[in-house]
């Protein structure tokens, strides 16, 4: 079985949505008892068949969390089967806390896992906007449940089952965060994951409906559970479904909320609880326990994550402020103040020796000319590379600017500096591949050394070196017209 493409027009799922809505609604709405529970079922099991094809077909290529989100759904139709009355006899709304409450929040419970797992790519991208809107979500939940809900739940409702309740409304309030937050950063993923949100609000408003119509007409909490449901199995299976699990390229775009609302969000539970306090004759809600064990893991995981991101920030700016940022090298700023600690080593006498090799390279310019500039980064990036395996791992290799490096080396070294400038020469005899054309460039090397005892600056050692290196080139120039 064949599945639309990406590119594919989006408007039969949307048919399809709207036509088996009205149909499910029709149906349950002018049928009794009996056919409403065949109805109800019926409509459990649409996500379980479109999920199957989707993944039997490949469109859903991410199989883990589609297989989680399926048993879920799966088990949403036993149970529904299992005790047809659920909705119908208004224990939703009643908040008993039995077996088909715990059963069914069960089932709930193994879809959002498997949502979960779903977005964690888009959480890699985007961690810190994720949670944030989580906490603004499970947050929010915190007044619907004292204001809305709870003052309506009947006085028979056990604290079990409000427990349930009020976990599957803070888990839906946290996953319609997130997905609202995928939705601005994820264009690619919006059409599918405003399925999946308007699945989670369907479901929020059928637990309100249930409560508020205990003792009426169980008829809209049904309607409305099963719209959730057939949205539920939209969002996969429009032609850019994938797109869930599977988020584009590159890093969210999009900033972080204001922290005015995250802090507002952060103090709905302490409004909640000073307005407990101020209605004393009121019972203690369950909300503030529940919400807190959920709120606080988040609020720490955040923290964690800005503590991280700091610490990644101090490291990139402690290695870009020593670092060349095309060959990685020491830059001229480090490699200057190493030469200065060297000397004052060589004044106290714990240093015997140090050796400067001032290097800049021949025939780089017609190179950039000729290639252009990301030809002689490459060449660059080469010679960095051939250089530090020229040397020992104590010494140091820096790019002062240009075409043009500074070697360091610590101590005595056997043959001198001439070794090493001999062993640079030969490295860069080998050409350098660019794209597919041999690439040569040569080099002259300027040494200048100073023994423990010996009274010299760093500018005076440079300078030595710079001499030297020049009156290289000028020996090579003589040489070549010689020729």
């Amino acid at each position: 079985m064949g599945w639309p493409r990406a590119t594919a027009p989006a408007w039969p799922v949307y048919a399809g949505v709207l036509g088996l809505s009205a149909a499910a609604v029709t149906s349950y709405a002018l049928t009794g008892p009996g056919p409403r529970t065949v109805v109800f079922a019926l409509v459990t099991t649409v996500p379980v068949v479109v999920y199957l094809l989707a993944l039997s077909a490949r469109h859903l290529t991410d199989r883990l969390p589609w297989l989680i989100a399926t048993t879920g759904m799966a088990l949403l139709t036993v149970a529904t089967l299992r005790w047809p009355d659920w909705i119908s006899g208004h224990h939703l709304g009643r908040a008993e806390g039995a077996a088909a409450d715990l059963s069914i929040a069960s089932a709930h419970l193994l879809f959002l896992i498997g949502t979960g797992i779903g977005l964690r790519r888009h959480g890699r991208k985007d961690p810190g906007g994720l949670i944030d809107a989580a906490l603004i979500g499970l947050c929010a939940a915190g007044p619907l449940w004292e204001w809305l809900i709870r003052p309506n739940v009947v006085p028979d409702a056990t604290l079990l089952g409000k427990t349930l309740l009020l976990s599957d409304l803070l888990l839906l309030s946290a996953v319609v965060g997130c997905l609202i937050r995928i939705g601005v950063t994820a264009p690619k993923a919006r059409g599918p994951v405003a399925f999946l949100m308007a699945a989670g609000i369907l479901t929020m408003a059928a637990e309100l409906v249930a409560v508020l119509t205990v003792h009426g007409s169980h008829v809209w909490t049904a309607q409305l559970m099963m719209l959730a449901y057939l949205c539920v199995a939209a969002g996969p299976a429009l032609p850019t479904g994938p797109h869930i699990t599977q988020p584009a390229p590159g890093p969210a775009t999009v900033g972080h909320p204001p922290l005015g609302w995250l802090g507002a969000a952060l103090c709905a539970n302490p409004m909640i609880a000073a307005v407990q306090a101020a209605q004393g004759d009121r019972p203690a809600s369950v909300v503030l326990p529940v919400a807190t064990m959920l709120v606080v893991p988040v609020v720490v995981l955040r923290l964690r994550l800005l503590s991280a991101q700091r610490s990644r920030a101090a490291r990139t700016l402690a290695y870009q402020a020593h670092h060349d940022g095309l060959t990685g090298l020491y830059n001229r700023r480090h490699i200057v103040d190493r030469i200065d600690e060297e000397i004052s080593a060589l004044g106290d006498g714990s240093l015997a020796e140090v050796t400067l090799l001032l290097c800049d390279l021949d025939g780089f310019k017609p190179v950039n000319d000729r290639m252009g500039h990301q030809a002689g980064d490459i060449v660059l990036q080469e010679v960095a590379r051939r250089l530090t395996a020229a040397v020992r791992e104590q010494d140091l290799v820096g790019r002062i600017g240009g075409d043009e490096f500074l070697i360091l080396l610590r101590g005595e070294y056997p043959g001198g500096g001439t070794t090493v400038a001999d062993r640079i020469i030969e490295s860069l005899r080998a050409p350098i591949e660019v794209a597919g054309t041999p690439v040569r460039v040569g080099v002259s090397i300027g040494t200048a050394a100073a023994r423990a005892g010996a009274v010299v600056d760093r500018e005076a050692l440079i300078a030595r070196a710079d001499a030297a290196m020049y009156e290289m080139k000028a020996q090579r120039r003589l040489t070549a017209t010689a020729a």
